[in-house]
């Protein structure tokens, strides 16, 4: 009984330690930013899209997990206004783009992390948008409480074929490029 007893001990100290070396870092979305821009034959867009919710997680001070969820309904454009801004956010929250009246939230899940250099992880993550899943990987610099990436996404992959010249032919100037990118700074 008495090796039992010290068994358990052990056991509670171990598990005990384990856990208070992980560290949940709960990302500040009203301080983070994730701006995008989608480029066509004739131009660019930019613009921003909310972060609902993330979290960070740290082992012995470096990162070992993160998930996070984006607010789909608050894409917008940041290079229009007035009636053409409408007119950009109405279609980008459409079917024929994000469809966010049926998919209000993207999410981004850690799957795998590499520690590239001090403070840079490269990272595999499983992204969900419009309700499909695809693995993508990026680079993740942290610093202080601070997070920073920049992910090239391939909106087909996710069902957002609109305007794509992978998909359609005789689109011309019309053609809207395939991959958009995300700048994300995260603060925590």
């Amino acid at each position: 009984m008495k090796n039992l007893k010290t068994i358990a001990i052990a056991l509670v100290v171990a598990f005990g330690t384990t856990v208070a070396t992980a560290q949940s870092k709960k990302v500040n979305a009203d301080k983070s930013t994730l701006t995008w821009v989608g480029k066509k034959v004739t131009g660019e867009h930019t613009g921003t899209v909310n972060l609902k919710e993330g979290v960070l997680i740290f082992k012995k001070g470096k990162v070992a997990g993160g998930n996070f969820t984006v607010d789909m309904t608050s894409l917008t454009s940041t290079d229009l206004s007035g009636e053409w801004k409408d007119k950009l956010n109405g279609h980008l929250k459409s079917e024929d783009f994000f469809g966010t009246e049926k998919n209000p939230t993207s999410t981004l899940k850690f799957t795998k992390i590499a520690a590239k250099a001090n403070g840079v992880y490269t990272v595999t993550a499983d992204l969900t948008i419009k309700g499909i899943t695809n693995p993508i990987t990026f680079d993740l610099t942290t610093k202080a409480n601070t997070a920073t990436t920049t992910l090239k996404i391939n909106r087909t992959k996710y069902g957002i074929k609109y305007g794509s010249g992978s998909f359609f032919d005789n689109l011309g100037d019309k053609t809207i490029n395939d991959d958009f990118d995300l700048t994300v700074n995260l603060q925590f």
